[in-house]
């Protein structure tokens, strides 16, 4: 096992670690929390032998392959899908040692590497690699363009396939999710939850640490404590422990009063529609919740914008684009105070581009954006960050916006956001992208906008400060506009769900715990379309045909030239081998629906508001705890449908 005994860890005069103590088995998948700057990274560094220890030792097995993503931005002209390749390290040192071989013209040698290679599966690595890459987001037919030809985020999701592509015994990932939509992060999900090895994940993305860690650990007060269960029961475990501290007791209080008074509010507006159930079930749990969160630096709330004028903006007939070709058309959209909006779709369908029009920043190809007669919009997207002037400081960039204010005002406003001390007055250069978002952020919050435009919000927000904004988003009172891959801020801030897909927004046919479903189904849609077709393509007519000349080939070394009788006998046979495929596919259906069932009935049993009475807390508990198995056996089920479909699809016999 892996093992941290007695570490102490500095970083400059900066002590991050005092001899903390961890044991780490092989295949536990352990998510590391903490506040940002605590040193999980330089933990992470330290496993990776980037960084020695102050005090204490490191224990890794012997013979472990260690993988994680490479901190520099791939770069050149080498083909993406190559590039990708190279994370599995042993496949290329064999690929090195044959073109060696064969320059030596070493015969004897070349045989043993080619079963070596055998072995390693050699001959299905591109397969592999394009996988990674298309769960990633990567089109199909873009696998080799080159490596510069991408933006540096794009390259980053190149990194992290290349780290899955090793074959590791040990995956570090270092916020794999930051540069990831919402369909990737699904994807990558699932990935991490098949994934056989040992794997380290710091994350601040409550479900993927919910769906994938079997422990928590969490690097508070310099040392390493671990919980058992994903990112819910860490906060429930911590939760109680704080509840004992009567120093934080009261404050506890105030915030489970706090969130009481939403879910109130909220259940009073609530309507039977599937997304304000979701939403609902999200608010109750923050009761659980906020008591883990009791002692953050974090306390904001929007201040009410001066007008609230209804509606605020209006879309009629619009399309948008780009060199004059439409991306969306026919977009339609009333905003209205108290909207609370998440976009939904995969990537490149135009979700971005939707909120830079409805922000003004992209110009329309056609129809009408009509803005409301004192409208002030918050727009919030990562290249906010990028405008902050380097060397003013947090408090310098409040003044240009409000030069009336007292120092104290704006002193106590950017506490809130964890600007406090020094740091208030500090350059803005140094700052890491969490604390940049979090300016850029209060920047906004400052300007009391009505209409909130947020995409990507919480990149580089921790967990807290994630927390702090989907708190403070309750009692804001004018609309919201989300793109997020945390599903978390989904539930708890939206209850209407679009859908931006091939070319339209419309609404979305289910909630959140949905949209996993939908993205399967069309990939298989996608999938069957792709085998309609499949005579009509050269490639797949090149597949058949190599498939027909293995069969002839097969017949002709037994006797001669096959008869139509013994293609025929050979084609059942195929079927035959077909045959349990589809028997798994009907069981996988059958146990999918049987699933779905169970999740929805413990949907509306969780939606009974007596069942968070205070005498009912035992059964709550274990109806949600019952709820996380049921929803990660079906995700399990969903993607054993998945793989099932796809290997029978690459069996079928081409009809004669």
């Amino acid at each position: 096992m892996l093992e941290l005994r007695g570490i102490s860890l500095r970083r400059g005069t900066k002590l991050l670690i005092d001899e903390a103590e961890l044991r780490v088995h092989p295949g536990q998948k352990l998510g590391l929390v903490g506040a940002n700057g605590c040193g999980k990274s330089s933990l992470l560094a330290l496993l990776r032998h980037e960084l020695g220890t102050d005090a204490g030792n490191v224990s890794i097995p012997a013979g472990w392959e260690v993988a994680h993503v490479a901190q520099h931005t791939p770069s050149g002209a080498r083909e993406a899908i190559e590039f990708v390749i190279d994370g599995d390290r042993e496949l290329r040192q064999l690929q090195a040692a044959l073109a060696e071989a064969e320059q030596a013209d070493d015969g004897l040698r070349q045989g043993e590497l080619l079963g070596q290679l055998e072995s390693v599966g050699a001959w299905d690595a591109e397969s592999r690699a394009a996988q990674l890459m298309h769960g990633l987001g990567f089109a199909v037919g873009e696998e080799r363009r080159p490596l510069d030809a991408w933006s540096g985020g794009w390259r980053m999701r190149l990194a992290l396939a290349q780290a899955l592509m090793c074959r590791s015994d040990l995956l570090l990932l270092d916020e794999p999710t930051n540069h990831l939509d919402l369909d990737a992060v699904i994807w990558l999900e699932g990935w991490l939850r098949a994934y056989s090895g040992t794997l380290i994940l710091i994350s601040h993305d409550r479900d993927v640490l919910d769906a994938v860690a079997t422990t928590i650990c969490h690097l508070d007060r310099l040392k390493l404590w671990t919980y058992s269960g994903g990112y819910s029961a860490f906060e429930r475990q911590r939760a109680e422990q704080l509840s004992q501290q009567q120093a934080a007791f009261v404050r506890q209080q105030r915030e489970v009063a706090h969130v009481r008074s939403f879910i109130d509010r909220f259940r009073a507006k609530a309507t039977k529609a599937r997304q304000a159930q979701s939403r609902l079930k999200a608010l109750e749990r923050l009761e659980l919740i906020a008591p883990a969160h009791v002692d953050t630096p974090f306390r904001f709330s929007f201040r009410n914008a001066a007008t609230q004028p209804n509606p605020l903006l209006r879309l009629e007939e619009l399309a948008v684009g780009y060199d004059g070709v439409p991306i969306l058309e026919d977009v339609n959209l009333s905003l209205h105070p108290d909207d609370r909006i998440a976009l939904l779709g995969p990537n490149g369908a135009g979700k971005s581009t939707l909120i830079k029009a409805i922000a003004g920043e992209h110009a329309a190809l056609k129809g009408n954006r009509v803005e409301a007669q004192g409208l002030r919009i918050g727009y919030f997207a990562q290249h906010q960050m990028d405008q902050l002037q380097p060397e003013a400081s947090p408090l310098q960039h409040l003044v240009q916006i409000d030069p009336a204010a007292s120092e104290q005002q704006l002193r106590d406003f950017l506490g809130g956001f964890g600007f406090s001390g020094d740091q208030a007055t500090d350059p803005v250069a140094p700052f890491s992208g969490g604390e940049k978002a979090r300016l850029a952020l209060a920047l906004i919050v400052y300007q009391r906008p009505n209409l909130l435009l947020l995409d990507e919000p919480t990149n580089h927000l921790d967990l807290d400060m994630r927390q702090a904004l989907s708190e403070a988003l309750q009692d804001y009172e004018g609309a919201v506009v989300l793109v997020s891959h945390d599903r978390h801020l989904l539930r708890i801030t939206c209850d209407v769900l679009l859908l931006v897909d091939e070319g339209t927004l419309a609404p979305f046919d289910g909630d959140l715990d949905d949209y996993p479903r939908w993205i399967s189904q069309r990939a298989a849609q996608r999938r069957q379309a792709t085998s309609a077709t499949a005579p009509r393509n050269t490639d797949a007519q090149g597949d058949d045909s190599q498939r027909h000349a293995a069969q002839s080939q097969a017949l002709a070394a037994a006797g001669g030239i096959p008869s139509k009788k013994e293609l025929r006998r050979h084609e059942a046979e195929q079927r035959a081998r077909l045959q349990p495929l589809r028997r798994e596919l009907k069981r996988l259906e059958q146990r999918l629906e049987s699933l779905s069932a169970q999740a929805e009935e413990l949907d509306q049993q969780l939606a009974d508001p007596a069942l968070y009475d205070a005498d009912a807390k035992s059964r709550l508990l274990s109806l949600m705890n019952k709820k996380r198995q049921v929803d990660a056996e079906l995700a399990d089920v969903e993607q054993a449908w998945l793989t099932t479909g796809e290997a029978l699809e690459q069996l079928q016999v081409p009809a004669s």
